[in-house]
């Protein structure tokens, strides 16, 4: 499949907001919300199906913590309107459902748990309509399930920011909300910490069946955790699908860069074909003339060494490597068929270390390569 096809099929996926099934849990219907000037989120549509985790993904100031904050009933919206089992609870008109009327759990980037209490009287905290014996039941199991269940009787300020995190969701997840509302909570951990609670949350989350929106501005934590991602930017979502659906059909360039490095090459279509340094690309979806974006992810690029040249200025070559630890980054020089050259980075697995001046071919994983109009 070319990239111009691949491009073609992505806006199919981006055009279905909703996966086919079951009514969603929560529905938000041509969702505007603006402050004065400032147009935060402009016409969303978003769905919330049970059991699915679907991640707002988007850099700072694009609209995804207002989308949030209107799907808990902290946001008034100015126009469409937010539908909570098929019921309005929010629409253009000044009506609005508050949150604690909602059955949504949120969680924040600060645990903001109550110092006074104990970690299982915290957790028991939002479990008023049970019984005692019940109550410390259904608290000291979702501790068990984040691994806390031994700090029952601790107090919050005896825990690392990771344990007080574990807390803050069980919380949270305590009174058994239908939609659990999560925005950056992780953000404020160590990386080695940020993957163990988000795979453990994870697994709570599937286990419990609960909807869940989160909110994040990191690519790789949206594609551990979602189901279905919807890229915002500007106040409007990009492309929403599934994490392979963007990574691997993109249908604008912005979704290329947001998920990581880049090598760029501005061409032009001749004859359906585009000439790079780094060889032929097919462009039958565009006509001759046609100037064109080609965006090549680092691990599209494919390198084999070769006898060294003494024409090292005529030979693709390389520049310099780096080992990232389970990868290596190679810089090259890439020299084209008709002349052209370019400067790229190699993303290879394992120690891949050649030596500066090195002489190579390349080649290019067209999956990992994406050609747009400019």
């Amino acid at each position: 499949m070319s990239s111009a096809e691949r491009v073609e099929t992505a806006v199919d996926v981006q055009g279905s907001v909703s996966p086919a099934g079951p009514k969603a849990i929560l529905s938000l219907e041509q969702v505007s919300c603006h402050f004065e000037q400032v147009k935060a989120v402009t016409e969303v549509d978003l769905s919330l199906h049970a059991g699915e985790v679907v991640c707002l993904l988007g850099p700072s100031g694009c609209g995804k913590t207002t989308l949030l904050r209107v799907a808990a009933g902290l946001q008034p919206v100015t126009d469409g309107q937010v539908r909570l089992n098929d019921q309005v609870v929010s629409d253009g008109h000044g009506m609005l459902v508050p949150p604690e009327k909602r059955s949504v759990g949120l969680a924040f980037q600060e645990s903001a748990l109550f110092p006074h209490l104990t970690v299982l009287d915290n957790v028991m905290f939002g479990l008023k309509h049970l019984k005692g014996p019940a109550r410390q039941a259904r608290a000291l199991d979702l501790l068990k399930q984040f691994g806390m269940a031994e700090f029952s009787r601790a107090y919050p300020h005896t825990l690392s920011g990771g344990q007080q995190q574990r807390v803050a969701l069980a919380r949270a997840l305590a009174p058994s909300p239908k939609i659990m509302l999560l925005d950056e909570p992780f953000s404020s951990l160590d990386a080695r910490l940020r993957d163990q609670i988000r795979d453990d949350t994870l697994h709570v989350l599937k286990h419990i069946d609960t909807a869940t929106l989160l909110v994040t501005h990191d690519p790789e934590e949206a594609m551990f955790m979602a189901d279905r991602i919807a890229l915002m930017r500007h106040g409007h979502i990009v492309q929403m699908g599934s994490p392979t659906d963007l990574y691997c059909h993109p249908i604008d360039p912005f979704v290329v860069t947001f998920f990581g490095p880049v090598n760029e090459y501005l061409g032009q279509v001749q004859e359906k074909t585009i000439s790079t340094p780094v060889g032929y690309l097919d462009a039958g979806h565009f006509s001759h003339g046609d100037a064109v974006r080609v965006m090549i992810r680092p691990e599209a690029v494919q390198v084999r060494l070769v006898s060294q040249s003494t024409a090292a200025h005529q030979t693709s070559h390389v520049i310099m490597s780096r080992l990232l630890g389970a990868t290596s980054l190679v810089h090259l020089c890439a020299h084209g068929p008709d002349g052209q050259e370019m400067h790229l980075h190699a993303k290879v697995p394992g120690v891949f270390l050649p030596k500066e001046g090195q002489a190579v071919e390349l080649s290019l994983d067209p999956r990992q390569v994406f050609v747009f109009p400019r």
